[in-house]
């Protein structure tokens, strides 16, 4: 080993410290280590961590005078798995571990919800890649011997340790993946990076952040959404050609006709079919020496794989080519090359948005027909409405381009606040204009054929009293708000979020009111960062214990008190398991103090819930008077499925239901969530006779095949004119009905509201469908017009330069590094600095992908001169006839010389510095 060797590792022993587990290359290391050392560091690492342990390696490493010894650690590390750290000590070039220190302080501060929120067990598979294969194993033992809770907590450690570069995004992908609610808390902020420098220093473009919007993922979809009736669905059915109903195809008509067209038809009745035979009839119908290019966008990402299956299965028989690019593959697939290769795209909609945006897909006149799935979410800020702004600019701005065709689909098209017809009216044309839909389609002359598929259930309304009184919800809520007082005490400054007023125990807007305490934890600052991390930390704390108490007076409020406790009971039992620190030693107490009268009050027969009576009175009558009924059973939370499930099972009445449950793929606890597998097998056992009732949440309420169902049960859950229609059209058998079983007036209230506004919109598409096309045509043109007035003056704000000089500080010792004034732009997205001041700051070091981009040649990149720190502050190379540095403003933190205010930039655009260009004369002089 060289003195300057043995001097790096010294000057960057903290990355070694922060990454490295020494025990997974003691093995390697013998040839070096005596025995007793070994057993010393391991010792290190039982009694004081992983952390300690590497301190101590470190230490007997450096005192080795042996030849080979560093080359040997290098190759333990390969061996092991250190990957990013090899290649850090590899080059000496420790950018990338670097980079992750702001995802490390993200997870520590996220730690008590990662605990709380993360089964390991099911992301372990999808981020096994970024940890070390003894972390993985550690992590699966945690899990068996002492519980989800305290696996988590090791995965979090062993993250925590990570020198993957990848690991935080790979972490987040799997979260999407898996549904967990915890990605809403994990944001990676890196977005599009400055294109031109992270070109010329990573030889790699950056794709923006991808946005799902989404709510609970469906399970299993109507995958073919056939002319058959539902019950008589096949998957097969695809692979043959099929014979439409003649409703089906006049709904298609206008479509075919080559219309914009809005195709309004009730769940189940085989929109995504009409869609197909629309599609087909497009393709075919270019001359030879032209060809059609379709565009499917699907809002959910099971959803878009469910139709991705059904598109490839119906048209790839006839010859046609087709593929999908969805959040989860769009960083690995060329979308350009993707969309020009294929006939038929199918797309989560936000692909195209961000495609769109950064001109990797010139415009929308590549396609020639787009189908929106749902498309009643066109509005807003919603990803469909952002395509459709981009096509409106391209029609009402006068390009000669051609614009593709436009279908949407949808069960409802809703009427917003609408309090009569004419604003109903108003609403469903400015639906239209948003998706230049000339017509809307609905079924009228097959209207007999419609209802022989499809039939609309009876709907009642029930409403029951509540209980007289509740004890239990008076202990639960004295424990919150003793929980309440000792978060609002742990900080004056966090202290303003416990005046929100309207945070009522046992509600939804409570759930929401913990969301917003945890965003504000999440940008919250210190001086002091170890009193930051510890005030954040305890507050993610007590409102992940405030939400356990939360979701268990819902859980007592619509099913048993006990099965509210036995909730609460499992997840002390997890906390117990876990690491247990002061806070929740205090939390578990008070709940245990408590815990003999909560179980007191439980068991007493007399806090029986008045709902759950006449839930068990409608069901024993339906299933009397039709043993072969069917029940959907829809309520709205995950743990009041499991409760309600129990309930059922354990009731003696009702012990010949066999009940099955359909819940969303995201995971609160290691009793909820389901994959997509669970999921499919339990509708296949619903299909097939298996259970004669599903309770499920939203999950079920859109796209789902449920057949044979006859029987819908709305328990407690209302929502929107356009879930309602979607949660009843679950009920489609013969002589079908739909209940909504409630204690709130105001539930009932809205359901019947609900109802008027299904008649409302219904009463004003008939008065739409009378108008003459002409008349139609200029009011959608006339609200098209408004709309693009209102965007073009809404102001497009931009940052206005502040004049004044600036200092930029090394990111990481924060020493001077140069001047804006001596700051220039080249080709207007490169940085570089003028002066000979600035050579004497920075040191050089070859370029391990030393390359040519147009009139740039980079040859070596620059570090921080200052002793001990060698922080990455971009390359040094070539531009025509000069060698010049270019820096990158993530590497710097820029101070005001008059306030000493000091604030970082992740990219030069958001810099709002005075800009002067590069001009040769200056180089010369």
């Amino acid at each position: 080993m060289t003195a300057e060797q043995r001097h790096n590792l010294r000057a960057y022993s903290d990355y070694v410290r922060k990454s490295l587990d020494p025990t997974h290359i003691l093995s390697y290391m013998t040839a070096w280590l005596r025995e007793d050392e070994v057993q010393y560091i391991q010792a290190e690492k039982n009694n004081k961590g992983p952390m300690e342990a590497a301190s101590l390696f470190l230490k007997l490493l450096l005192e080795l005078q042996v030849e080979g010894w560093f080359r040997g650690f290098l190759d333990a590390l390969n061996h092991a798995g250190y990957s990013g750290l090899y290649e850090a000590i590899e080059r000496w070039d420790f950018q990338n571990l670097e980079k992750l220190e702001d995802h490390r302080s993200l997870l520590r501060r996220l730690e008590p919800e990662f605990k709380a929120r993360i089964i390991p067990t099911e992301i372990l598979p999808e981020i096994a890649e970024c940890l070390i294969t003894q972390d993985c194993e550690e992590i699966r033992q945690v899990c068996i011997s002492r519980g989800p809770m305290a696996g988590a907590e090791k995965m979090a450690e062993c993250l925590l340790r990570s020198d993957k570069e990848n690991w935080p995004k790979i972490l987040k992908l799997a979260l999407e993946k898996d549904g967990n609610i915890f990605n809403e808390l994990w944001i990676i902020e890196e977005g599009m990076k400055d294109f031109e420098i992270k070109d010329l220093e990573d030889d790699k473009i950056e794709h923006s952040d991808i946005q799902i919007f989404y709510q609970e993922d469906p399970g299993d979809q109507n995958l073919s959404q056939n002319p058959c009736s539902p019950s008589e669905v096949s998957h097969t059915n695809l692979y043959s050609p099929l014979k439409p109903r003649s409703y089906q195809l006049e709904l298609a008509l206008p479509a075919k006709e080559g219309k914009n067209t809005i195709i309004y038809a009730p769940t189940g009745c085989g929109k995504t079919f009409v869609s197909l035979l629309i599609c087909e009839h497009h393709l075919q119908k270019f001359s030879q020496g032209r060809k059609g290019k379709v565009v499917f966008f699907a809002n959910q990402v099971p959803v878009y794989e469910q139709q991705k299956t059904v598109f490839s299965r119906y048209f790839e028989r006839l010859g046609y080519r087709v593929t999908g690019i969805s959040g989860a593959t769009a960083e690995n697939v060329p979308v350009a090359q993707t969309i020009e290769s294929n006939d038929i795209i199918i797309l989560t909609p936000q692909i195209l948005l961000n495609n769109l945006k950064n001109g990797t897909v010139p415009s929308l006149s590549i396609f020639t027909l787009m189908i929106f799935d749902e498309c009643h979410n066109t509005s807003k800020h919603h990803p469909y409405n952002m395509i459709m702004f981009n096509y409106l600019e391209q029609k009402l701005g006068g390009s000669s381009d051609p614009l593709p065709q436009v279908i949407g689909l949808t069960a409802s098209v809703g009427v917003g606040d609408a309090k009569n017809t004419e604003e109903a009216i108003a609403y469903i044309c400015k639906l239209c204009a948003s998706l230049d839909a000339s017509v809307i389609a609905t079924v009228k002359e097959n209207l007999e054929e419609l209802e022989q598929v499809v039939y609309k259930p009876q709907k009642i309304s029930r409403k029951v009293k509540p209980r007289t009184t509740n004890r239990f919800k008076l202990i639960i809520s004295q424990l919150m708000k003793e929980t309440e007082h000792m978060a609002k005490i742990i900080s004056e400054e966090l202290g303003y979020l416990f005046e929100i007023q309207d945070r009522v125990f046992g509600t939804q807007k409570y759930e929401q009111w913990i969301v917003e305490v945890h965003k504000a934890c999440r940008v919250f600052q210190l001086p002091d960062k170890e009193e930051e991390s510890r005030i954040c930390k305890a507050m993610y704390l007590y409102t992940s214990h405030l939400r356990k108490y939360n979701d268990t007076l819902i859980i007592s409020e619509d099913a048993q008190m006990k099965a509210g406790l036995d909730y609460l009971k499992d997840f002390f039992n997890n906390v117990r398991a876990a690491a247990f620190d002061e806070i929740e030693q205090d939390l578990t107490r008070r709940f245990e103090e408590k815990l003999p009268e909560l179980e007191n009050v439980s068991m007493d027969p007399s806090n029986e819930n008045p709902k759950l009576k006449d839930l068990h009175l409608i069901l024993q009558e339906e299933y009397h008077v039709n043993p072969k009924t069917r029940t959907i059973l829809f309520v709205k939370t995950r743990a009041l499925v499991d409760a309600l499930k129990k309930w059922i099972e354990e009731n003696s009445a009702l012990n010949f239901l066999k009940p099955g449950i359909l819940t969303g793929r995201g995971r609160t606890s290691n009793k909820t969530g389901m994959t997509l597998p669970a999921q499919k097998c339990v509708l296949d056992s619903f299909r097939a006779n298996g259970d004669n009732i599903l309770i499920a949440t939203s999950v079920a309420d859109e796209g789902i095949d449920i057949a044979q169902c006859n029987l819908v049960i709305l328990y407690e859950y209302v929502g929107n004119v356009i879930k309602m229609i979607q949660s009843r059209g679950r009920g489609r058998a013969k002589g079908s009905k739909c209940y909504l079983l409630s204690s709130n007036a105001d539930v009932i209230e809205k359901e019947n509201t609900n109802l008027y506004k299904e008649k409302m919109m219904n009463d004003s598409i008939s008065i739409l469908q009378t108008w003459d096309e002409a008349t139609f045509q200029k009011r959608i043109h006339h609200i098209q017009g408004q709309e693009k007035f209102i965007r073009d003056s809404q102001p497009k704000p931009k940052p206005v330069p502040d004049k004044g000089n600036k200092r930029l500080l090394c990111g990481k010792c924060k020493v001077l590094a140069c001047y804006t004034d001596d700051i220039r732009v080249i080709e207007e997205s490169h940085h570089t600095v003028i002066g000979d001041a600035f050579k004497e700051c920075f040191v050089s070091k070859p370029h391990p992908k030393p390359r040519s981009y147009g009139n740039f040649e980079k040859k070596e990149k620059i570090f921080c001169a200052s002793q001990n720190c060698g922080h990455d502050w971009g390359i040094h190379g070539k531009y025509k006839t000069f060698e010049i540095p270019v820096i990158k403003i993530e590497s710097f933190v820029v101070e005001d010389i008059v306030t000493g205010l000091q604030k970082q930039y992740t990219k030069w655009k958001d810099f709002p510095y005075k800009k002067i260009e590069f001009h040769a004369t200056e180089m010369s002089k």
